[in-house]
């Protein structure tokens, strides 16, 4: 970006958000707050809660919102006097925190409000109109900023997107941290915040989650590795070899994908009751192992594309199908690998449905979707919804964890493939 192009091309870009800036500026000196305490704006509502006795810890998304919408008022005047690159980009970021903490004020206000003794009861609903304004005219503000910084308009959705996407893992973050109990409380943020419910998530002697998240691991790696394999093996056999009976094989195996698995649900309970192997953690490894091999197209079409000469030249070399499978295409296959590695491991760490079925009563063989779901029952979960929250965190670890150690091989493609 140079200064030709916000003076040129961009300027009406910038001129909108300028004036979107100024109107965000203007929303402070409108009615922040309901009709009940006065309809004081922003500016007032900021000095009585500094004067309140008592006032929320959160209350630095009010003092924060106010500070940084008068700084890129600042900046952005400051940036039509002299246009710099560098002041633009540096009204771009002050933007990005002050359309952070408005959006932020969302679900502190309440707690904010009643806590210094300005509302008793605050709603949203009962916001006054500067309360919108602001909030609706910072998120213009940081599009048109975004535009006169030449940023992409899918970059731009997409870190709106982000934003959005983060206030659910915020919230069971917040909730499993919440001193108070109960189900629903009107706020978003805590009062009060403590690890206790997660030392009662392990310590609850009517509630084994420990032995649930012991159940799911062994579950999830079993079946990870088992499903993994067959699915590889499946996939190159049909992808590398041709034999009689391959077309219509893979066309049998195309038609039962397309049923859904759950309608064969009661009658693979009743078999495996039948062998004596029911409401076992054994069932559900060997029921994932028994259709792996059904999802064997992506990987299938992930061998198509690498080049058949390179087995050719390996067979003239000597080599037999089984290490030309173990060293030649597994090395160069590892982005579909991790995705099928990810895949399986996160469907057998989620599963609701047949683990429920199966386990019935039995709770010791629970996995932990199925332990948390038993958790929310009507008539527990004002006891343990606080808990459930923690066990939501904790069950989220391994599924990160994974995906951070393996996302590196997603990018490596073909490299090196080529015989010397």
């Amino acid at each position: 970006m140079n200064n030709r192009t916000v003076i040129g091309l961009n300027l009406t870009f910038f001129m909108r958000a300028l004036i979107a800036t100024v109107l965000s500026f203007i929303a402070m000196l409108l009615p922040f707050t309901g009709k009940e305490s006065g309809g004081k704006n922003m500016i007032s509502t900021v000095f009585s809660v500094l004067s309140a006795e008592n006032s929320a810890g959160i209350s630095f998304f009010l003092y924060l919102a106010v500070l940084f919408t008068t700084a890129s008022l600042i900046v952005g005047i400051a940036s039509y006097l002299k246009t710099s690159v560098k002041i633009v980009k540096a009204w771009m970021y002050v933007q990005v925190c002050a359309t952070f903490f408005w959006t932020m004020l969302l679900f502190a206000t309440k707690i904010i409000l009643e806590n210094s003794g300005i509302e008793e009861n605050f709603l949203l609903k009962n916001a006054g109109i500067g309360f919108w304004l602001g909030i609706l005219t910072a998120y213009v503000s940081l599009v048109f900023i975004m535009r006169v910084a030449e940023k992409n308009v899918g970059y731009i959705v997409l870190s709106i997107l982000g934003v959005i996407w983060m206030f659910p893992v915020l919230w069971i973050l917040l909730t499993a941290l919440r001193a108070e109990q109960g189900y629903y409380v009107g706020y978003f943020f805590p009062k009060h915040l403590t690890l206790k419910n997660f030392y009662d998530l392990f310590h609850n002697s009517a509630v084994p989650f420990g032995k649930w998240w012991l159940n799911t691991m062994i579950v999830a790696i079993c079946g990870c590795v088992l499903n993994t394999l067959i699915v590889l093996g499946t996939a190159f056999v049909l992808s590398r070899t041709r034999f009689s009976g391959r077309k219509p094989f893979m066309n049998i195996l195309m038609i039962i994908g397309m049923f859904p698995g759950f309608m064969s649900m009661v009658a693979l309970y009743n078999i495996l009751k039948g062998l004596g192997i029911n409401q076992s953690i054994g069932a559900l490894i060997v029921v994932g192992a028994a259709g792996a091999a059904m999802g064997y197209h992506i990987t299938k079409g992930y061998f198509d594309t690498i080049p058949k000469a390179i087995d050719e030249a390996a067979i003239i070399d000597g080599a037999s199908r089984l290490q030309i499978f173990t060293r030649i295409t597994i090395p160069l296959s590892k982005s579909i690998i991790v995705y099928q590695v990810l895949g399986t491991f996160l469907g057998a760490w989620s599963d609701y449905i047949f683990p429920r079925l199966l386990f019935g009563d039995r709770q010791s063989s629970y996995t932990v979707a199925v332990g948390l779901f038993w958790m929310t029952d009507f008539r527990r979960i004002d006891s343990y919804y606080t808990q459930f929250a923690a066990g939501a965190v904790v069950i989220a670890v391994p599924i990160v964890i994974l995906f951070i150690w393996l996302q590196r091989f997603y990018v490596e493609g073909l490299s090196g493939s080529v015989k010397g």
